[in-house]
């Protein structure tokens, strides 16, 4: 495979232009070489990065986190310890929003379930909303979902 231009490893690796370039600036990726025009060109080893990259975003890895697996895909005689112990935090991250997210939903549910739709003085949402006392659960860690903005 040839090296790719910009545009190319963007639609080979399903990343936007300057999402690619903002990599860089970050170090998730090498200063890529570049031509007599100026133009960045990207080998397959880079391209799988991004790939790569791409795909642990979309299991909710932090830049971060990524940063440091890359690192370990660097060194791939090294014990996986480290990345299955990153994989595990996530894991666990991952879990309590789901947790804090149903709970959230079942407050909701009931909220709207108990909604008579008579009239805004007798709304069981907007009553649920002005005072907390109203609420069957403690949905507040959804905020850290996201979600509560």
């Amino acid at each position: 495979m040839k090296d790719l231009t910009i545009g190319e490893a963007a639609r080979a690796s399903g990343i936007k232009v300057p999402t690619i370039r903002f990599y860089e600036d970050r170090g998730l990726l090498p200063a890529p070489p570049r031509t007599d025009g100026n133009r960045r060109l990207y080998d397959p080893t880079t391209v799988a990065r991004l790939t790569f990259i791409r795909h642990a975003r979309d299991l909710g890895f932090a830049l971060e986190d990524i940063t440091e697996l890359l690192d370990l895909q660097d060194q791939p005689h090294q014990a996986c310890t480290a990345a299955d112990s990153l994989a595990r935090r996530h894991l666990r991250a991952v879990e309590s929003r789901i947790a804090a997210l149903e709970a959230l939903r079942g407050e909701l549910r009931r909220m709207t379930e108990e909604c008579d739709g008579a009239s805004v003085e007798t709304c069981r949402v907007i009553e649920s909303l002005a005072d907390h006392r109203h609420c069957h659960s403690d949905h507040g860690g959804a905020i850290g979902t996201g979600l509560a903005k």
